[in-house]
């Protein structure tokens, strides 16, 4: 599955008002709610909290990707906000997180498309240019080239 076909300019946020980690998902799963990928938010928030019980979903460099599979979602997609504000969140090097990568997962695709779609996120958040980029891109399309570009180059 390509990054276009679960990312769209909707669904990025870049000035999100969110001042805590319960703020920002919810901030991002409206987002979803709008474009009719996640039908149930109760339901998919309590996925993505219950995800979250596991092990902390923040990354490194200001990064967080918290996700649900949940039956609340109709189509797997992806939401992206970035805060004006530093959010405390567990993460992997201690800091602070102020972008927020949201993987709304249907049950169907819980399994290879989860993963797959992880790996092409993980796979660009581990080139520091790109996490450059992101904290600081104020095009949303931009954004989505950003992380599809590195999908593209895992895929040859």
């Amino acid at each position: 599955m390509d990054i276009w076909e679960v990312l769209n300019v909707k669904n990025i946020k870049l000035n999100m008002s969110a001042k805590s980690k319960e703020e920002a998902i919810e901030e991002l799963t409206d987002l979803l709610v709008q474009d009719g990928a996640v039908i149930n938010k109760d339901e998919f928030i309590r996925d993505v909290w219950l995800r979250e019980e596991q092990g902390s979903t923040g990354f490194e460099n200001h990064i967080a990707i918290p996700h649900g599979k949940s039956s609340g979602v109709a189509h797997t997609a992806l939401a992206i906000g970035r805060t004006q504000h530093d959010i405390p969140w567990e993460t992997m090097d201690g800091s602070d997180v102020r972008c927020i990568i949201l993987f709304a997962v249907r049950l169907a695709d819980q399994n290879t498309t989860h993963i797959r779609l992880l790996s092409h996120v993980s796979g660009s958040l581990a080139d520091e240019d790109i996490i450059a980029k992101l904290l600081v891109e104020t095009h949303p399309q931009r954004i989505i080239e950003l992380l599809n570009s590195e999908a593209e180059d895992q895929t040859v």
